[in-house]
């Protein structure tokens, strides 16, 4: 990269910086179950709402008892469960259509970060009802109040219920984009260890290393804050601690728990610092290839921060420590050497790859210029790296004989 746009780019991320104790973050309601919910339903005046799902969840009854206690207690529900793993604009049109048809003054995001990602998109085209998706992707787009919003999480890894954004698939033109703006944080969070049993083991792997991602992101940028240091550390501790547990014992409810903690912390950390070139790549990736972010993630996590280099080597070591793999003896390097060990050997026990499949060489180039425009200069990643730097990354991540 050269020094023009290097200057550029920390001059940018230090105005947000600066800007960030006066932007109006806050954080939702937060409930413990699901049976609460239309208490609150009632309190606030909603007669009838949307639910957006998918239809695995769907299928599996996860959302039955909710629907049911909804139909008793008067409020009606109307059902999008067709969200993808990487939900499009077509999902976010569909989903709306039935949102106004039904008259649906609300909406329940129930299930992973598609749903949510979904759901809030939904909430901002009813706040603009005369835009389409793409005309409000990117940063700030979005000032008008959503409807109220309410996310389950089922999968602890996004924290997408904390968080400013949504991600967006354009399936034309084979790019995922983001819609970020501070009106999309949901109003209200359950976080009910309950409904994330049924997560099968892999994905309880991938979103589990989805939500350390945004802790170590949001940890090693250079817009950390006192309250975002303390509850990355945090959540890179409640991760380390409970996952295998989740991933092994799915009924595990303190397990269950605390990972959906993790990643509800995570989120508030990264909402307010950013995240980096792991979450940049990946994006492209799901976009190209509609690989699962959280295994993206997880995959290209370990390759990202060897290339920072000597540059993390401190913040990297006292995430090692949060995690218990690195002894308080243990100089920087080797601190920080531990904690990448770590990370490759959980994704190892939880069977998780160290390549991803289809990478196709000729789409690189592109893929990295996706990445660099998404990062560059917004987010406070610890080394910069332009589109031609960061192509490493896909190679780092292909399967081997594809890379012939």
């Amino acid at each position: 990269m050269n020094s023009l746009m290097r200057f550029g780019c920390r001059t940018v991320q230090l105005a947000f910086r600066l800007a960030m104790p006066l932007l109006p973050y806050r954080e939702p309601e937060r409930l413990e179950h699901v049976a609460d919910l239309p208490d609150l339903l009632a309190r606030e005046g909603i007669p009838s709402v949307l639910l957006v799902t998918d239809h695995p969840l769907r299928e599996a009854g996860v959302t039955a008892p909710l629907e049911a206690l909804l139909q008793e207690r008067g409020v009606r529900c109307a059902v999008y469960d067709r969200t993808r793993a990487n939900p499009t604009v077509h999902n976010v049109e569909e989903a709306y259509a039935l949102y106004c048809a039904e008259d649906c003054c609300a909406l329940i995001a129930f299930g992973g970060g598609s749903s949510m990602d979904c759901a809030k998109a939904v909430g901002a085209r009813a706040a603009y009802p005369k835009r389409q998706v793409n005309d409000m992707k990117g940063l700030l787009r979005v000032w008008r109040r959503l409807p109220l919003l309410i996310a389950i999480p089922t999968t602890a890894g996004t924290g997408s219920e904390v968080t400013i954004t949504a991600v967006i698939t354009d399936s034309e033109r084979r790019h995922k984009y983001t819609m970020n703006n501070f009106t999309m944080i949901p109003r209200c969070a359950v976080l009910d260890p309950a409904v994330t049993c049924s997560l099968p083991p892999a994905l309880t792997a991938t979103t589990g290393m989805d939500a350390l991602t945004h802790a170590v992101e949001a940890y090693i940028g250079s817009s950390t804050t006192k309250e975002t240091r303390r509850l990355a550390l945090k959540a890179t501790a409640l991760v380390f601690e409970n996952i295998q547990t989740a991933y092994t014992h799915g009924g595990n409810l303190t397990a269950r728990q605390n990972m959906l903690m993790a990643a509800h912390i995570a989120g508030i950390a990264f909402s307010k610092s950013y995240v980096g070139y792991i979450h940049a790549v990946a994006h492209s990736l799901g976009g190209q290839y509609n690989i699962p972010h959280g295994l993206a993630n997880a995959v290209l996590m370990p390759y990202v921060l060897e290339a920072y280099g000597s540059c993390v080597h401190k913040k990297l070591y006292q995430l090692g420590l949060a995690a218990g793999v690195a002894l308080q003896s243990d100089d920087e390097r080797t601190g920080a050497e531990k904690f990448i060990a770590a990370i490759r050997e959980l994704n190892r026990r939880m069977g998780i790859p160290n390549k991803l499949p289809g990478i196709q060489r000729a789409d690189i180039p592109a893929m990295a210029r996706h990445a660099h425009r998404e990062a560059n200069p917004l987010y406070p990643v610890p080394r910069l790296m332009d589109a031609p730097a960061l192509e490493r990354f896909y190679y780092d991540v292909m399967e081997e004989e594809k890379a012939t």
